[in-house]
């Protein structure tokens, strides 16, 4: 056993406030990325759950890819991981940006 694996919880709390464990996390051969799954990821690594890395490999994403998912959520919840609204509040926010 790892010594990460020995701090490493068995379970999060997900984005539904559901109990997220390993086993249930979205497949490792996911393809279609709709909100909730990208959710459960970002939960997992942000409880402690997967390390970045780990996901980035599991899911074969970019240490980007998943950086904006976290931006997202951080910024707007679960509704700024839709794919038709990332545009709308990335300009949003870079108007915040440069008017604060």
């Amino acid at each position: 056993m790892l010594q990460s694996d020995v701090d490493r919880p068995d379970t999060v709390i997900g984005p539904l406030g559901e109990a997220l464990r390993e086993e249930n996390l979205p497949p490792p051969s996911t393809s279609r990325w709709v909100v909730r799954r990208k959710a459960e990821v970002v939960a997992a690594v942000n409880g402690g759950l997967l390390t970045i890395a780990e996901a980035c490999e599991r899911y074969g994403l970019t240490l980007e890819e998943l950086a904006s998912w976290q931006r997202a959520i951080d910024r707007e919840g679960m509704a700024g991981l839709r794919a038709t609204r990332v545009q709308h509040y990335r300009q949003i926010h870079e108007r915040q940006g440069r008017f604060s």
